[in-house]
């Protein structure tokens, strides 16, 4: 059984996966979830904390696997993550038409931007192709032409930022296989492929960050990570009903609701407020209103993000959401009054063995870790001559035969 391990984590948890990925599911054979410490919005705050948080989800996921785990797939997030489009072009023989060679040449000119000393790069996906002029060529391998030209999608991280979680990982005794970012294992684990080719947006809203990618004609055209998530619902309730952050959380579980329209204004609950002898009532309607105030704030800043991106119109197949705030009750009808087009809420699907505990949105990111570092390992395995395996695959390499997986051959 060839196991792979992903490495999920988040500012609200970590979650250490291990399974086999079969052509049709993820045979899962151990899960190891941990409450997150040393993390906020997705950042590094405490490496000593976070270490021991690593290291207890890999020893859940080590005892109920019977596998000792020494490296993973891992995600990552935050603030400090940024995007740009870069074009490449390559030179081609006429007579022997484009071969593959051809594409890694062209990935690498589109790769070979400046960027910033404290900034590397994390992923480079390629958009499309063009040949001699001819643009939006979906695969162009064996065509003839005199020039290739790739538009690429470069996804770049903070150095100090991907080294502090890189060093939690390591002080927890695993190497790390490739850092992955959160949104793109989302999005393999929940979107279909009719979703990736009409043109979909997956939202991940995680505790710090909502992430989120454009998938169009099968592969990703735009990332970005908002730092705002479920925490900041939290604390919300926090102030509104004066109680204790964990309290509020189990408040928000299980009482919180985004549609104030759905909800009787008779319905009620109690709770226990800092200096207060008595539990207090609180209406459900009013706790809404907080609520919903929040997600739309969230959502607009989502569609700002969007609309900035220039792909607002190409998104027939709308919007994905997942992560663990997906599960709010009336956020899918709030995110589609913002949107104004199709929403739907996911979760990993596909899954055998232990699986019960991941079918769940807030596992997405995790679940999808183990599928896309697996494609990514076999399409851009490390090369010969370019530092050691853990520096030379840290970065994930070049998408571009993993992704040409993605594209159809017409």
């Amino acid at each position: 059984m060839g196991l792979v391990v992903g490495l999920d984590i988040g500012t609200t948890k970590v979650c250490t996966i291990v399974g086999e990925v079969r052509p049709d599911d993820i045979f899962v054979v151990g899960v190891g979830i941990e409450p997150s410490r040393g993390m906020k919005k997705g950042v590094v705050n405490d490496i000593g904390q976070l270490t021991a948080a690593i290291s207890a989800s890999v020893h859940k996921a080590e005892r109920s696997s019977g596998y000792d785990i020494e490296r993973a797939f891992v995600s990552v997030a935050g603030s400090h993550i940024a995007s740009i489009n870069s074009r490449g072009a390559v030179a081609i023989s006429g007579t022997r038409g484009v071969r593959l060679e051809d594409l890694d040449k062209a990935m690498e000119a589109a790769r070979a931007i400046a960027i910033p000393h404290n900034r590397e790069v994390l992923h480079v996906v390629p958009r499309s192709y063009s040949l001699d002029g001819q643009e939006r060529v979906r695969s162009p391998i064996g065509m003839h032409g005199f020039r290739l030209e790739v538009e690429a999608h470069i996804i770049t991280a903070s150095s100090t930022s991907v080294a502090n979680l890189e060093k939690a990982v390591h002080d927890a005794g695993l190497s790390v296989d490739r850092f992955i970012l959160n949104p793109l294992a989302a999005g393999d684990a929940v979107l279909s492929e009719q979703e990736r080719e009409m043109g979909v947006v997956v939202i991940d809203i995680g505790g710090g960050t909502t992430d989120l990618a454009i998938f169009i004609e099968g592969t990703v055209w735009h990332t970005a990570v908002i730092p705002v998530g479920g925490d900041h619902l939290t604390g919300d309730i926090t102030h509104y009903l004066r109680v204790p952050t964990e309290l509020a959380e189990v408040v928000k579980l299980q009482h919180g609701h985004a549609e104030p329209r759905h909800l009787s204004p008779s319905e009620t609950f109690l709770v226990q407020p800092f200096g207060e002898g008595l539990p207090t009532e609180v209406r459900r309607y009013e706790l809404a209103q907080v609520i919903e105030a929040r997600v739309e704030e969230m959502f607009e800043l989502v569609l700002k993000e969007i609309k900035r991106s220039g792909y607002d119109g190409l998104l027939r197949a709308g919007a994905v959401l997942t992560g663990g705030c997906a599960q709010l009750a009336g956020i899918r009808e709030v995110a589609a009054d913002v949107f104004d087009f199709p929403v739907r809420v996911a979760k990993p699907e596909r899954l055998t063995g232990m699986a019960d505990a991941l079918r769940h949105p807030s596992f997405s990111t995790s679940v999808g870790l183990l599928r896309l570092g697996l494609e990514m390992d076999t399409a851009a395995p490390v090369e010969a001559g370019k530092g050691n395996g853990s520096e030379s695959r840290r970065w994930g390499g070049f998408f571009g035969r993993f992704f040409k997986g993605l594209l159809p051959d017409d």
